[in-house]
């Protein structure tokens, strides 16, 4: 007979992927009942929450002097504690919908290498909640990209994130090997505003370049050269001013992030055992995470190592994806938890 879930006994139970740039909260039975940027705004004076998520992303480089913008989260953990906790109250009370804070079970996902006193550090930002159970992201990701981890076969997974890039063989529901680096999303976003700034004299914000790495960025030429106009302050003059961007300069820019997130592949294959590695190159890698979404960085991967790569059907929510099929599964949880 199965012994029915602890979870299922719970229907208010939270799955949360903490991201660097992003939060999604997934509520069982419900799906994904938040996504949104991991960003608060506090009034400096007295702390008080000003604002999350998505309305504090709107005050960045907006703010009075009266108002701060905090980022919680410095590659894949917690930078700044209070402010992750007050983040993380907000969002469960946003997911339940309620002004009373309620104490559901939670399921989070954390980067591959976060030491004992982060993943403390994570817990203790989670203090409301009933029972915390900490998960490697690769394993999250691995379960939302539909991967078969519980069998006995290796299965790659590449999760480029905004903070961290997780690179984890996978087989029997256990990370074979992992390794962590801190090169993804938000340093490549750095790498394009150091460029802009250093080639065209210009200043923009962490969002153009965002925009900018998503329009345009790449890892390999492309078929038809790109251009885009962005806006920002001339450092010279001090006035507004705009700069063309064209793919080739900003792949130039990336250059040194691709490289990084290839070599932890090729550092993974290269301690991946000899039977696992079989089944790496029938299988291939699999892509997930907002990063995996930068043009051809699949074939730039695929060309390094002679492997397939695919990126997974909604790269962005595999995480918190793998964490909500988890909470219909105790035994999986206990294996796979850290605590």
């Amino acid at each position: 007979m199965t012994t029915p879930s602890l979870f299922g006994l719970f229907s208010a139970d939270l799955a949360i992927d903490l991201g660097t740039a992003n939060t999604l909260v997934f509520e069982r039975n419900k799906g994904i009942v938040v996504n949104e940027p991991s960003i608060i705004a506090v009034r400096s004076d007295s702390g008080e929450l000003e604002a999350v998520g998505a309305e504090a992303r709107d005050m960045v480089g907006r703010t009075p002097g009266r108002i701060t913008t905090i980022r919680p989260m410095k590659n894949g953990v917690i930078a700044d504690f209070k402010a992750t906790s007050q983040m993380l109250t907000h969002f469960i009370r946003k997911a339940h919908r309620r002004s009373r804070l309620v104490h559901p079970r939670i399921v989070i996902g954390v980067p591959s290498e976060t030491t004992a006193v982060e993943r403390r550090a994570v817990k203790d930002a989670c203090a409301k909640a009933s029972e915390v159970n900490l998960v490697q992201q690769p394993v999250m990701a691995a379960i939302g990209a539909g991967l078969p981890i519980a069998e006995p076969v290796g299965n790659l997974i590449v999760d480029i994130g905004g903070g961290t890039t997780d690179v984890a063989v996978i087989s029997l529901s256990g990370i074979v090997y992992t390794h962590s680096v801190r090169i993804a999303g938000n340093a490549m976003d750095e790498m394009i505003l150091e460029h802009v700034k250093r080639k065209h004299n210009l200043l923009i914000g962490e969002r153009t370049a965002e925009e900018i790495k998503i329009q345009i960025g790449s890892a390999l030429p492309l078929a038809n050269e790109m251009r885009m106009e962005v806006r920002g302050r001339d450092l010279l003059r001090g006035l507004p001013a705009s700069a063309t961007l064209t793919d080739s300069e900003i792949r130039g820019a990336l250059a040194s992030c691709v490289a990084g997130i290839v070599d932890a592949v090729m550092m993974a294959l290269d301690r991946t055992p000899p039977e696992l590695s079989a089944d790496i190159a029938d299988r291939g890698v699999v892509l997930t995470g907002g990063g995996a979404l930068l043009k051809e960085l699949d074939t730039r991967i695929s060309k390094e190592t002679g492997l397939p790569v695919l990126i997974a059907d909604t790269p962005l929510l595999s995480v918190v994806a793998g964490a909500g099929k988890m909470l219909d599964n105790l035994d999986l949880v206990r294996r796979a938890s850290l605590n």
